[in-house]
């Protein structure tokens, strides 16, 4: 792989894509959710359900859809997807009942597949070469600003119907992302062209890792794992975050406090960026997944005090934004360029999976067994994790005396 890295221009323009395709595909939809449900006459928890349910069929496309990336080119099926995202807030905005608005929010779901992060990790992989993870830490800092698109979709509906809002985002998507990834597309080929022509250097972080066949199984499924039990831990807290902050008594507090998330989240990023060039994603993994019980913990030895609230959503906020970047950056330092769409694709399947299950659970944890144990087991479960990002490092190690031994011979 040769020493190249990605146009800044071409940074910035797929980060404005991420910022789009999230604000527009799924940032917005809780806004217009009450408009929805008053529409089709349907409980606001059923609306949410069908979001659910779109959700799990998209994590479930994923592979498939990152082996097309790694096949035909990130840029070219990031362009398709914006063609499929744009057609499927059309076909939401002109849905006439309650059954072909869930098939088309299906549709808008697996369209993201294609035009979120998964496909850009890739394009950047694709298209930046060995300097592809600091790079990738820079597209998630910029698509942090996703959530712009809560006050923007508010302050359309003021003005537009749901259905309109829906065909503006559509417009946006063909107008904007689509020029993009076709521009994205003709680097990635001349990308190719210019490395098929060099020889091939290190790898990021000195190249994937010399696992063995069976090794290699095995740190895939930890690594399966610990995204998938990550998925679980941040999806349960996020949605249910206010009102636990409410049921462990600090009342209106609480929704003050939850506001240091998103800034937290950003401040992860950008303390990476800075100064976590030269830690090894694994171990950055492990940070990142230490942070999410660490914050639990912290909550429920303190509540309901307003400081460790803060400690917690702060340490929350940190975790949450490692643990996109390790989501981009993990695969590509242990197994390297090979394949790497179809991996991401099995991470985003996973956390996707845990992530739609995750909030039933503990809203049935917490009507069964109450507030405080329910955290305490998701606690416990965050430290699964932790254990499965670093027995990777435990069995990354084992290959190393082999081949010193080689070496010396």
């Amino acid at each position: 792989m040769s020493d190249r890295k990605i146009p800044a221009a071409a940074l910035w323009a797929l980060g404005l894509t991420q910022i789009i395709g999230y604000g527009t595909l799924y940032y917005s939809f809780g806004i217009l959710v009450p408009s929805i449900a008053l529409e089709f006459a349907w409980p606001e928890q059923w609306v949410f359900g069908a979001l659910s349910a779109s959700l799990l069929a998209g994590g479930l496309f994923a592979p498939t859809a990152g082996r097309w990336a790694d096949r035909f080119g990130a840029g070219r099926v990031m362009a398709f997807g914006s063609l499929a995202a744009a057609a499927a807030l059309v076909a939401c905005a002109i849905a006439p009942g309650r059954v072909s608005f869930v098939l088309a929010l299906m549709a808008m779901e697996l369209a993201s597949a294609f035009v979120l992060y998964s496909a850009a990790f890739v394009a950047i992989v694709q298209i930046g070469g060995a300097r592809a993870q600091r790079s990738i830490t820079h597209l998630t800092l910029i698509a942090g600003f996703a959530t712009l698109f809560w006050p923007l979709t508010a302050a359309l509906h003021e003005y537009l119907s749901w259905r309109e809002v829906y065909l503006a985002f559509a417009f946006i998507n063909v107008a904007i992302c689509l020029p993009i990834h076709a521009w994205l597309a003709r680097l990635s080929r001349r990308a190719d062209k210019n490395a098929s022509a060099t020889p091939a250097a290190a790898g990021p972080a000195g190249g994937p890792v010399a696992f063995t066949a069976r090794d290699r199984s095995r740190v895939f499924l930890l690594m399966l794992g610990g995204f998938a039990i990550e998925g679980f831990v941040l999806s349960s807290i996020l949605v249910h975050m206010v009102p636990l902050t409410a049921a462990l008594g600090l009342g209106s507090a609480g929704l003050v406090v939850t506001t240091l998330f998103g800034p937290s989240q950003v401040a992860s990023r950008l303390i990476n960026m800075l100064f976590g060039g030269r830690l090894a994603q694994t171990w950055l993994a492990v940070i990142g997944a230490t942070l999410l019980p660490l914050g639990l913990v912290v909550l429920l030895a303190t509540t309901p005090s307003v400081a460790g609230a803060i400690a917690f959503v702060i340490l929350f906020g940190l975790g949450s934004g490692l643990a996109s970047i390790v989501g981009g950056t993990l695969p590509l330092e242990l197994f390297g360029r090979e394949r790497y769409g179809a991996r991401l694709g099995w991470v985003t399947a996973a956390r996707q999976f845990s992530s739609v299950l995750a909030p039933f659970a503990l809203a049935m944890a917490m009507a069964g067994l109450g507030v405080q144990p329910s955290l305490w087991f998701t606690a416990a479960a965050g430290m699964l994790g932790i254990l499965a990002f670093f027995a990777i490092i435990l069995i990354r190690r084992q290959p190393l005396a082999p081949v010193m031994l080689t070496s010396t011979n």
